[in-house]
């Protein structure tokens, strides 16, 4: 690893003395420090201490004002205290501390998220981006992720895109059977992504169409790329998606003071694998092979002065009103947990996508809801500017499920049962923020949340409300940006 980041540093001081290209970087510093108390929503179930660091650059060498290529990496992303722990058991193993993290680099090495060609077709409003580059739509509802492939800009108003997320058995095959090793039988066909963008104004109205089609032919072995191949754990009873069509409309409206952003996202597709069972710690929903949900979102702020801005946040998730039969519920394809609605119910920076470590309660090691799957919440909030370079910001929100959550319980054997007993209170939270620019590049801050829930979300974290607890977590964060 010293080689190859020695090496990394030679060719770019070459590159540049040589004058063959125009060498432009960027990129973020940022530690937090996160206090986690009651986090299983049982008392001392779940309390700890960490502190995360990330030190991300971003390179691009430019030949031209037309052609470039593109890289991001992290070159010191780590959680204190554990850079030297194993990576060598799966999510589904029986033991490992590091069990969550597999193949992620936490031990402070170079991880490359990003990778790719961008260049203009010349005499034509063509743009082409070929390689590993960012994926996603919207609000981060429904894509948020890198991914391999290419990206076609036509003009200033329509993107077409292609993704390749599985190449079957390590790109060795492409047939629905190969030799068995020591997984058994393999299906080793692809999953594909294809994407269209449009981009328009209306007015005050800015807007986006977009419109995805996911295909995953691998599913002969029964499993699928999502989520049997995510290495991590989703929210329990999520479906296996082999097939997914995603329609979606994303607007920001703005008038005088007043800034609305909004979206809307109808899914539909298949689970080709009739499960009838749960899976090992509940991973799958048992479904008649049809998968339907949508999402809505609506964000407005109000600035009242110079000062203060008033907001207000509703969201509203589908979710699967029978988990042991009938249509499945979907609401994204696959996120790094980078929308934002609170600070301990949905912020879930996920360890296997961008972040390395558990933040809320979606994380994958207590498996709450993530982006707004099963969610209805209604937020208001305010926004203070208190000296020149320090604002304050302060939310409540009330959360309910929009399909009622059932009990469930495991005779510790992999048993899993759902119980008769539903709820649909998934509770209220205040969270706050408090920040300082220290200067334009440098920011500190401290900000928090305090989660008082309702059985509903007992029943979707523990399975019962015995000894249930509030939640509540404070973080410091330090960000250099250059």
């Amino acid at each position: 690893m010293k080689r190859l980041v020695v090496l990394l540093l030679m060719l770019l001081t070459v590159s540049v003395a040589r004058g063959e290209s125009r060498l432009e970087f960027g990129g973020v510093y940022a530690a937090w420090a996160q206090s986690q108390r009651n986090f299983t929503l049982t008392e001392g179930a779940y309390n700890d201490q960490y502190v995360v660091q990330m030190l991300r650059l971003n390179l691009a060498f430019a030949a031209s004002d037309y052609v470039r290529a593109v890289t991001r990496f992290d070159m010191a992303q780590g959680w204190w205290g554990v850079d030297n722990a194993l990576r060598s058991v799966q999510r589904t193993g029986e033991a490992g501390g590091s069990a969550l993290f597999d193949f992620k680099d936490t031990n402070f090495l170079l991880h490359v998220d990003q990778a790719y060609a961008a260049f203009e077709v010349p005499h034509f409003p063509v743009a082409l981006r070929i390689g590993r580059m960012w994926y996603g739509a919207g609000n981060r509802l429904v894509l948020d992720n890198n991914l391999d492939g290419v990206q076609v800009d036509l003009g200033s108003s329509l993107s077409l895109g292609w993704a390749k997320l599985s190449e079957g058995t390590d790109g060795l095959s492409d047939y629905s059977s190969v030799a068995p090793d020591e997984r058994g039988f393999t299906d080793a066909r692809d999953a594909d992504l294809y994407s269209a963008t449009f981009a328009g104004q209306a007015g005050p109205l800015e807007y986006n169409l977009f419109a995805m089609y996911y295909n995953d032919a691998s599913t002969g072995d029964n499993n699928a790329y999502v989520p049997d191949h995510l290495q991590y754990f989703k929210t329990r009873f999520s479906p296996q998606v082999t097939r997914l069509t995603t329609l979606g409309l994303v607007g920001t409206y703005t008038m005088d003071r007043l800034t609305v952003d909004g979206e809307f996202d109808y899914l539909t597709g298949k689970d080709a694998i009739a499960n009838t069972i749960y899976g090992a710690k509940q991973m799958w929903d048992i479904n008649n092979g049809d998968l339907s949900g949508y999402n809505l979102y609506l964000n407005a702020r109000y600035a009242a002065s110079d000062a203060l801005s008033l907001g207000g946040v509703f969201g509203m998730g589908s979710g699967d009103p029978d988990k042991s039969g009938g249509k499945g519920n979907v609401n994204k394809l696959r996120t790094s947990g980078f929308f934002y609605l609170t600070e301990i119910w949905e912020d879930s920076i996920m360890p296997d996508e961008e972040g390395i470590t558990p933040q809320g309660l979606g994380a994958p090691n207590v498996r709450g809801y993530r982006e707004l799957e099963n969610t209805t919440a209604l937020q208001v909030n305010a926004s203070l500017r208190l000296l020149a370079h320090v604002t304050g910001f302060a939310a409540y929100t009330y959360l309910k499920a929009t399909q009622p959550v059932q009990a469930w319980t495991s005779n510790g054997s992999g048993d899993w049962r759902l119980l008769n007993q539903t709820a649909s209170d998934l509770g209220q939270e205040i969270d706050f923020r408090l920040s300082y620019d220290m200067y334009d590049e440098v920011n500190l801050t401290l900000r928090g949340g305090y989660f008082m829930p309702g059985t509903a979300a007992a029943y979707l974290i523990n399975g019962n409300d015995v000894n249930q607890e509030n939640a509540w977590e404070l973080k410091g964060t330090v960000t250099y940006r250059f």
